[in-house]
């Protein structure tokens, strides 16, 4: 399984809603619970923030590619799970 990492911030409501849609995927099927999700508050790991390419939160990167910036949607959020999932 492949490792995902989100960045974020505290009071963005783009990031609230995808950790609400990340619930339900991973709530409705058992094999997206298995993911291991790294969550970086990019306020407060700057270094680590400042490592990464991207402009928007959230964003979601699956072994270190960038899958989803910005505004999500469940299909979108869906989409890094599923790569993370995926067997090479």
């Amino acid at each position: 399984m492949k490792k995902v990492k989100v960045f974020y911030m505290e009071n963005c409501p783009h990031c609230r809603r995808a950790f609400r849609i990340l619930d339900d995927l991973m709530a409705g099927n058992p094999e997206y619970s298995k993911i291991e999700i790294e969550y970086i508050d990019e306020n407060k790991d700057v270094k680590a923030a400042n490592a990464h390419d991207y402009y928007y939160v959230p964003t979601f990167y699956v072994d270190g590619v960038k899958l989803h910036e910005g505004v999500p949607s469940v299909d979108r959020i869906e989409r890094v799970l599923k790569e993370a999932i995926k067997h090479d």
